[in-house]
């Protein structure tokens, strides 16, 4: 597992992909967000944007996504991925329909890990 931050509220993976992305998990299990209690669904939303403005910053994509469906996992998480024009799947979701064969990025998840979980750490501690 590539566990990037954890505190008592969240806690943040990498998800093994071409393109990056992350995922934020509630640490209770909270089925929906309407359950979650304000700390944690300020915590969950304070760090899917830090998780965004650190892609932003590191991968300078054409777009973030945000996902959350929850439905094979009924556990409240949301999907934060660096999207890019020429990436494979573009303008479908990760999830969607192949749209070509791409080059392979470099996408230095390893850096870019240990710059989210710096900033997430200055952020939360």
């Amino acid at each position: 597992i590539n566990m990037i931050y954890s505190d008592k509220f969240i806690y943040i993976e990498i998800e093994p992909n071409a393109s990056p992305w992350v995922k934020i998990f509630t640490q209770s299990e909270f089925k929906e967000l309407s359950n979650c209690d304000i700390d944690t669904r300020n915590r969950l939303f304070q760090a899917a944007l830090e998780c965004e403005k650190a892609m932003i910053e590191f991968y300078n994509p054409d777009k973030i996504n945000w996902a959350s469906f929850a439905n094979y996992m009924p556990r409240v998480h949301i999907h934060i991925q660096a999207r890019f024009k020429d990436d494979e799947y573009f303008p479908e979701s990760l999830w969607g329909k192949k749209q070509r064969e791409a080059r392979p990025r470099d996408i230095k998840i390893d850096e870019f890990a240990k710059l989210l979980s710096s900033r997430l750490h200055e952020l939360f501690d």
